[in-house]
């Protein structure tokens, strides 16, 4: 029997040990390269665009643009602006971020790293912000699979089982569902199972979100395996439609079954019980976009998933939502729908 990939050497490429005994100067080389690597690693203003040799401030790790004398870093103009701690802090909350593969809470790597718990919180959600991607408006296609998870929203029991009732039929208002979407891989790839997933937000799975986000974010005419809900039954019209009955079995006799999506859901369990304990319905869609993120890239080695991680965070703007956060700056309406 083959080595699993996660149980081989290819998988570890990235050393927390190597990265807590690098010295600042090559952790700061590490970042130029990374922001500028358009320039060879050479800095580039950010305010003027002027890519001539700026003054270097040494004694700040800053530079000077000598067209514009804007003063900046290697991380002006990203999500780590304003940054007050050391760069290799920041290096090393994306490595123990990336080996979270369960997903990692705040108080956690607050202890990591031995920082207050408001700059982990911030600092860990900043890297979920960097996982967005607000640019990919590419179809699924092929063989695809829809699923929904339910989160929040539970009430406690009343002790006496005479009492009680069945707590699914109540309605609760932070209840949510997370819908995913998954594209199987095809047949010969390199990849087994699902190679790409999106994340939705709902206050239930209804007829009407769901036929929206399946006609935006999925080719019609494909191939669609969904289960029994009768929340997927208007997607018969416009889709090849694969239903099995999760009340009876796991799959169907001609293999219909919605198992990426399980594997989707099952993951995020395991981040919501394991790890985050309580998910707040504002920062739902973060969370779920992040197991998403997960989901895609769990046959890459570490090493390569803190690269792009750490490639994402220096090529996204400024936070909008987590900058000046503890300052009053916050996310005011939650993320629904498609």
């Amino acid at each position: 029997m083959a080595q699993h990939f996660l149980l081989s050497a290819k998988a570890r490429t990235l050393s927390i040990v190597k990265i807590a005994m690098m010295p600042d100067e090559e952790i700061h080389n590490i970042f130029k390269q990374i922001r500028w690597s358009a320039n060879d690693g050479e800095p580039i203003c950010p305010h003027c665009g002027a890519t001539s040799k700026p003054y270097n401030i040494a004694t700040r790790n800053q530079y000077r643009c000598k067209e514009c004398f804007h003063t900046f870093s290697v991380t002006s103009g990203t999500l780590f602006a304003s940054h007050k701690l050391p760069l290799k802090t920041y290096l090393l909350a994306i490595a123990i971020f990336t080996n979270s593969v369960k997903s990692l809470s705040a108080l956690q790597l607050s202890r990591e790293l031995d920082v207050q718990y408001k700059t982990a919180w911030v600092l860990s959600h900043k890297i979920r912000e960097s996982l967005l991607d607000d640019t990919n408006d590419e179809m699924l296609t092929g063989v695809c699979e829809i699923d929904g998870v339910y989160v929040g929203g539970k009430t406690r029991q009343i002790n006496t089982i005479a009492d009680r009732v069945d707590r699914r039929k109540i309605s609760h208002p932070n209840k949510r569902v997370v819908i995913s979407l998954r594209q199987r891989a095809d047949i010969g790839d390199d990849v087994v199972g699902a190679v790409k997933t999106k994340t939705f937000v709902l206050k239930s799975e209804n007829t009407f979100d769901i036929g929206n986000i399946v006609n935006n974010h999925i080719t019609r005419g494909s191939e669609l395996h969904a289960d029994e809900a009768n929340a997927y039954d208007d997607l018969h019209a416009l889709y090849d439609m694969k239903r099995v009955n999760h009340q009876i079995e796991y799959f169907g006799k001609n293999g219909e079954n919605n198992n990426q999506s399980e594997s989707y859901n099952a993951r995020f369990r395991r981040m919501q019980y394991g790890q985050c304990h309580r998910l707040s319905p504002l920062y739902l869609s973060n969370y779920a976009n992040e197991i998403a993120y997960r989901e895609d890239t769990r046959r890459k080695s570490n090493g390569a998933i803190a690269n792009d991680i750490l490639t994402r965070c220096l090529s996204r703007g400024v936070s909008n939502e987590f900058s000046g956060y503890w300052q009053g700056n916050k996310r005011v309406s939650e993320r629904l729908g498609a």
